[in-house]
């Protein structure tokens, strides 16, 4: 299998070395590494180089963060270009939608329209580079994500994690956009309602390690031999056994990515 979208360069090296020499036994074929911010991108790189047949880098800045000063956009923007040949992706990229909703929980204004143009400036660079994108835009920041994709004419779309209202649902499966399950389809029905409803041929498996996950999975270091488990809950929910549903989410992820 292929775990779609792994925070790899947020490991230790120790961890590193421990979990990426285990794939092989526990067949996992590929990891889509996603990257932060430049120096991000470079530990990524620096990954990648040393398990090139496992890992496969993406480079992006991440939303839920502050934004960069011009002169590190413009820092990130020429090394993303210069490194694009070996990039599976551009990403993570998105829109700020926890950070947002925590500024205003806390009375805070919240300014949206530098994060829009942060993420209408790297789908720009996606378009030019033919490169898919790797989307970190949830509930109502979707829709604004899928006005820019089309700007753009970016029809490979990865909503990694993805949670939203039905007008975005709706849109995303008639454009074609992907979207991937983490470990917690095992246990939120929010997101069970949503594998059960989004077409088989547009979904992956993923982790988004090392973020944390409960239910079977509470007090566990997140590792990517858990998407056999959402393979198999993902499956379970279409009738299909753990072996069709991980051959699916698998083909799905390789031909999205052009493995």
């Amino acid at each position: 299998m292929i775990d779609a979208h792994i925070h790899l360069e947020q490991y230790t090296d120790m961890e590193l070395e421990s979990m990426l020499l285990e794939l092989p036994g526990l067949d996992i074929e590929s990891l889509i590494a996603v990257s932060m911010n430049l120096d991000s991108c470079i530990r990524t790189q620096k990954i990648a180089a040393l398990y090139p047949a496992q890992v496969k880098p993406a480079y992006g800045f991440h939303p839920e963060q502050p934004l960069p000063q011009e002169t590190e956009l413009y820092a990130l923007l020429d090394w993303i270009e210069r490194h694009a040949g070996e990039m599976a992706a551009v990403g993570e990229i998105g829109l700020p939608y926890y950070t947002r909703a925590e500024a205003l929980e806390r009375g805070e204004a919240f300014e949206m329209e530098p994060y829009i143009r942060l993420l209408d400036t790297l789908l720009g660079l996606a378009a030019r580079l033919n490169k898919p994108v790797v989307l970190h835009a949830v509930y109502e920041d979707a829709l604004t994500a899928c006005d820019l994709l089309e700007k753009h004419g970016i029809t490979r779309a990865h909503f990694h994690w993805f949670k939203g209202p039905e007008e975005a649902i709706v849109r995303m499966i008639e454009r074609g956009y992907h979207i991937s399950f983490t470990p917690d389809i095992l246990y939120e029905p929010e997101i069970r309602d949503l594998a059960l409803r989004y077409p088989p041929k547009l979904v992956m498996a993923e982790t988004d390690g090392p973020w944390p996950f409960e239910g079977p999975f509470a007090g566990k270091p997140t590792h990517p031999a858990m998407i056999r488990e959402v393979a198999a809950a993902w499956g379970a929910l279409h009738g299909y056994s753990t072996s069709q549903a991980a051959a699916m989410l698998t083909a799905n992820t390789a031909r999205f990515y052009d493995f």
